[in-house]
């Protein structure tokens, strides 16, 4: 911490690693489209080839296929509508009618909805969650249209009074905001939601969705990338910077694919107006979040650190001074996610608004680098050997600047504790409330315990969110105005932390399924392997039997042939019985298992098979004798060579015509016996099939 903290104060700037998003597989040619500026920058893979173009985007995504999860988001959100043949005139009554026709069908669901008047009929467009609080989730498909229909007419609703139909479903809280706040464009703020709030603006549904629907939604979305940004101060060495990200993600995903592209203001292709030619220097990289033998990437708070320490590290080995910080070391504010934030401006720096009153605090204190301490037990303490490091800086520095940099570091710190001071560490015990308080926030806290982090499966996770859900609805409505804003960043950690294990429990999931994919493969193959050998015994067992019954069917003729044994026909008989012999011998002796075992009472056969197996010693013999000879004659003929370098042609070619009838030789004696035994007994077979 020491040295880190004298470089910083040196004027060492520090390791930027950001995770920009998750992606699935079909956002995939989206992404290298960003990052390449949509093909006219070059990106890099893992094994340094270079991408340009359209072209290699559109590959990208069908050479990573086999490395994506492919796993289908949850539908969380829907769009509906329904069509109203006559109801109340006046206006309120008309919602209020309407209202129930809404209850009637989706049922116990969160709901917002808009009423237009359409000369006498009346249509009704909404949002709704479509997971309801008892777990229930429909699928915005014709299915569920059914579902909503049979609902509604035990409800008293007919199909001539109201016709429902969805409209669109969509994943996440993203979607539920985007809809709903074009929703609420779309009445003029007329939109009511399922308890008779109304909706007035985009900030109030943003609220909405963020801090009451999120914790109903139970989303699910396949992460089969991910999109990391790596930056560094304007003016640093645009060259070494490039190299130093390539040697940080060699380092770190060596084991994975991915593509990263340069961002350099002075070569940037896109606007400024529009989010381009950023002042700093840049990399973005996507990652495959699984490697080719199924390992996916963790993404948690220690492995930021070590990417960040990482970067570093290569940074200075290329020139370039570079540390790894924490938050905790300079009393920076926490950072917001795309959750918090929504783009406003791309000029310049991107703006943000807030997606929530909280979500907009946090964005400005971040933006202003408001000083900040963390909270916990664990942080305090770090807090102290943060202070104690930039007191160290601040008295041995030489120079005046760093001096400064350390004191200015003192004051963060010092404002932070400050701040922290004036917050309220517990609620007023003497409110009629204060225990029930008390109890509702230690069974909060108790919930998102971060020593307890042990991977759920789905249907825990799933109740584990519901109880977390539950201990926020209970606090918040115990607790007193004074500590509403403090309870909204509490219940934003807290979903967080319900986030970070429910990325947890996908990628067990994911991992599950790979080794269940694994686990196929090899039953496939080993039933491959059974079959083939299955395939190779019936094969074995049909050419015993085949060659057997040829010997019984020559045997019994010539039994019936009589005692005459220098009958023509009899001799003839004969010499098709020892060459059908000498082929189940030969099959014996290649380990046919039938043949064999007819052997073991068949004096004959197992003869025929002996001889077969010497015969087969033999010609092995054989041919370890044949090389022995010809690497004896080519030894020769090398050492003749050097001693008579200048020997004549003819006694060489002599030489060469003796080898050749060595090899000719040894050639001829691997014609096999049986092989022209088969060939006399087949003549004879055909003479006989002939003659008959």
């Amino acid at each position: 911490m020491g040295a880190r903290f004298a470089a910083l104060a040196g004027g060492s700037q520090p390791a930027v690693v950001k995770m920009a998003s998750f992606g699935t597989a079909s956002r995939l040619g989206a992404m290298a489209g960003y990052i390449s500026r949509n093909g006219e920058v070059s990106m890099e893979t893992q094994c340094g080839q270079e991408l340009r173009g359209r072209d290699a985007i559109a590959a990208l995504s069908d050479n990573w296929a086999h490395l994506m999860g492919n796993r289908t988001e949850s539908r969380d959100i829907g769009l509906f509508c329904i069509d109203i043949a006559h109801g109340p005139r006046e206006a309120q009554a008309m919602h209020d009618r309407a209202r129930f026709i809404v209850r009637s069908a989706v049922g116990n669901r969160s709901f917002a909805f808009g009423v237009e008047d359409r000369d006498g009929t009346h249509r009704v467009e909404g949002v709704v969650v479509l997971r309801s609080r008892d777990g229930e989730r429909l699928t915005a498909d014709a299915k569920a249209t059914e579902i909503v229909r049979t609902r509604m007419t035990r409800a008293g609703v007919g199909a001539r009074e109201a016709e429902f139909r969805f409209t669109g479903y969509g994943n996440g809280v993203d979607y539920g905001t985007a809809r709903l706040r074009r929703l609420v464009a779309r009445f003029d703020g007329a939109v009511e939601t399922d308890r008779g709030e109304m909706i007035a603006d985009a900030k109030q549904a943003g609220d909405l969705v963020q801090q009451e629907w999120r914790g109903e939604l139970h989303s699910r979305k396949s992460r089969d990338v991910m999109h990391l940004v790596m930056s560094a101060r304007a003016g640093t060495d645009v060259e070494a910077f490039q190299a130093a990200a390539r040697a940080f993600l060699a380092e770190e995903f060596g084991e994975h694919r991915y593509v990263f592209s340069l961002h350099d203001p002075t070569r940037d292709p896109k606007a400024e107006q529009v989010g381009g030619k950023r002042p700093h220097v840049h990399v973005h990289a996507i990652v495959a979040m699984r490697s080719e033998d199924g390992e996916r990437i963790e993404t948690s708070i220690g492995s930021f650190r070590r990417w960040r320490e990482s970067l570093a590290k290569q940074a200075r080995a290329r020139g370039i001074r570079m540390e790894m910080t924490d938050r905790r070391d300079q009393a920076g504010a926490p950072a917001y996610t795309r959750n918090h934030v929504r783009p406003v401006s791309h000029r310049g720096r991107t703006e943000h608004a807030g997606t929530s009153s909280f979500a907009a605090l946090r964005y400005e204190q971040k933006r202003r680098e408001v000083p900040t301490a963390a909270r916990t037990a664990r942080s305090l303490d770090y807090t102290e050997r943060v202070r104690s490091q930039w007191l160290e800086v601040a008295r041995d520095a030489e120079n005046i600047n760093a001096k400064g940099f350390a004191r200015a570091q003192l004051s963060r710190i010092d404002a932070a504790g400050r701040c922290l001071e004036k917050l309220p560490d517990t609620p007023d015990i003497s409110h009629e409330n204060g225990s029930k308080i008390r109890a509702a926030l230690i069974r909060l806290s108790e919930l998102v315990e971060v020593k307890n982090m042990n991977t759920m499966t789905r249907s825990e996770f799933e109740a584990y969110e519901k109880r977390v859900e539950a201990a926020l609805v209970q606090a918040k409505r115990l607790l007193p105005e004074t500590w509403r804003s403090r309870f909204e960043e509490i219940a934003s950690a807290a979903r967080d932390h319900v986030d970070a294990r429910r990325e947890m429990m996908e990628q067990a999931e994911q991992a599950g399924d790979h080794k269940r994919e694994n686990l196929r493969a090899r039953q496939a193959d080993d039933f491959n392997r059974e079959d083939a050998v299955a395939r190779e015994r019936l094969a074995s067992l049909e050419a015993g039997h085949d060659v057997m019954m040829a010997v019984e069917h020559y045997r019994k003729l010539i039994a019936q042939a009589g005692a005459d044994r220098s009958s023509p026909d009899k001799a003839s008989l004969q010499t098709s019985l020892s060459a059908v012999l000498a082929r189940a011998g030969e099959l014996g002796a290649a380990g046919n298992a039938y043949i064999r075992e007819i052997g073991e009472v068949d004096h004959a056969l197992r003869a025929t098979i002996e001889a077969a197996v010497q015969r087969s010693a033999e010609r092995i013999t054989n041919r370890a004798d044949g090389a022995d000879e010809r690497h004896s004659a080519r030894d020769t003929e090398n050492e003749m060579q050097d001693r008579e370098p200048k020997s004549s042609e003819l006694m060489r070619a002599d030489r060469m015509q003796s080898g050749a009838d060595i090899r000719t030789d040894h050639t001829k004696q691997r014609v096999s016996r049986l092989e022209r035994l088969q060939r006399e007994a087949e003549r004879n077979r055909d003479r006989d099939e002939f003659e008959r």
